[in-house]
């Protein structure tokens, strides 16, 4: 079953998505958002088009677990995706994603122009494993 992943932003919004056993997550593509409407047009498409069952959305908490002003825009628009889409539409706690995807692209020696291209896209597959990781894990522990 696949899974879109996606990491919801203002300007850019990162897409990912699971292989068909739902076990691994590649970077697929980064949106540039004009609308939340035009954004939720484009993922529809990206849903149909790879046959997705279910789409994760990252949650950005607080570093205190809370959930302020931008993880409150990303819940309406998972809400947005979900009524548009008719599948679930789930939400992951993706804290330290953005953060991570850069050092890891720092690492890799990416120049930065490159970096701020997929940065969003790297993002997105980060927390798209980190959800089917944590599923598989707990299929195997019930």
């Amino acid at each position: 079953m696949r899974t879109l992943g996606v990491d919801y932003g203002l300007a850019k919004i990162g897409l990912a998505i699971s292989d068909p056993t739902g076990l691994l997550a590649q970077g697929l593509s980064v949106l540039r958002r004009t609308s939340d409407e035009q954004a939720v047009e484009a993922i529809v498409n990206v849903i149909r088009e790879y046959d997705v069952k279910q789409v994760v959305v990252g949650l950005p908490r607080h570093m205190n677990g809370s959930i302020g002003e931008r993880a409150e825009q990303c819940q309406a628009f998972a809400d947005l995706i979900e009524k548009a889409a008719g599948i679930p539409v789930h939400m992951y706690d993706e804290r330290l994603t953005s953060v991570a995807a850069e050092r890891m692209l720092i690492g890799a020696n990416v120049r930065r122009d490159k970096r701020k291209k997929v940065v969003d896209e790297v993002a997105a597959t980060l927390m798209l494993q980190g959800y089917l990781d944590r599923q598989s894990h707990q299929r195997d522990v019930t």
